[in-house]
């Protein structure tokens, strides 16, 4: 029997399908490559000068023009996020006592953040030994803030401590539970001012923020962890911020350290 005539088309024919039964069927390559940047529309400068030694010249390409090629091959610059507007959200005349707040919170207008969940009040009364803030209520929350899972933790950390719930105010920096929430730029629109009020209105002994993204409501950079006092209208209050209630259950190292710190925290003077 004659051997075929292997051409190149099939001698290559033939490695594809080699490969491709050893499974590999992608190219790869560890350099990237700026697929979608612009052709550039001069030569590079080591041509343009061999082209110009061609002819006996001495053409030669200046720095900025081959900079400039360079800088039309990158990709742009992603646009600057626009800025947060921010909203006097308290008005002219916010509320002067907590009754009035939970008025206030559960019917003014431009503090919605998720129209498909009620609003949940905040509960517990001024001068409370220990205000409790977390980020927002708990998805399954309908007419008692912290109804869940979260609630229940937090009722034995309560008992832990040496507290009866009646003792502790317990709030939101949300009126209702908010998927996917930035507190950050929520803040950065008003909602800090509104939390910081909140605060002052209860006038507690000590507040404990579970959530380190509640910083910017309480007037701090997350950067500036840990946050030790808030100041407010009616004076100081020492604060510690920690994980989230949903963090502690998922972490028990979490919870270990969070006690810790409990433990360490000077009652306030």
């Amino acid at each position: 029997m004659s051997r075929p005539d292997l051409t190149i088309a099939r001698e290559f024919e033939a490695a594809l399908a080699w490969w491709h039964a050893a499974g590999v069927d992608c190219d790869y390559a560890d350099d990237a490559t700026a697929w979608l940047a612009d052709a550039p529309l001069a030569k590079p400068a080591a041509d343009a000068n061999k082209a110009g030694s061609a002819r006996g010249g001495s053409a030669q390409v200046s720095g900025p023009a081959s900079e400039s090629v360079a800088a039309r091959a990158l990709p742009a610059a992603p646009p600057s996020p626009p800025a947060t507007l921010r909203r006097d959200l308290l008005g002219e005349s916010p509320p002067q006592d907590l009754a009035a707040f939970r008025d206030w919170w559960m019917t003014a207008h431009g503090i919605d953040t998720a129209r498909a969940f009620p609003r949940i009040a905040p509960r517990g009364a001024a001068n409370a030994a220990l205000m409790v803030l977390v980020p927002q209520p708990e998805e399954a929350d309908r007419d008692r803030l912290l109804s869940g899972r979260q609630g229940r933790l937090l009722a034995n950390i309560l008992a832990a401590m040496g507290l009866d719930e009646s003792a502790a105010y317990i709030a939101a920096a949300l009126p209702c539970h908010t998927p996917m929430a930035d507190l950050a730029m929520l803040a950065a629109g008003g909602m800090d001012a509104v939390t910081r009020h909140h605060i002052s209105l209860v006038r507690p002994a000590r507040l404990i923020a579970f959530g380190t993204g509640l910083a910017p409501m309480l007037g701090a950079n997350e950067a500036e962890h840990p946050l030790r006092e808030i100041n407010h209208a009616g004076g100081k209050v020492p604060v510690i911020v920690s994980e989230t209630l949903d963090s502690l259950m998922d972490m028990p190292r979490l919870k270990a350290r969070f006690w810790r710190r409990w433990t360490q925290w000077s009652p306030p003077q």
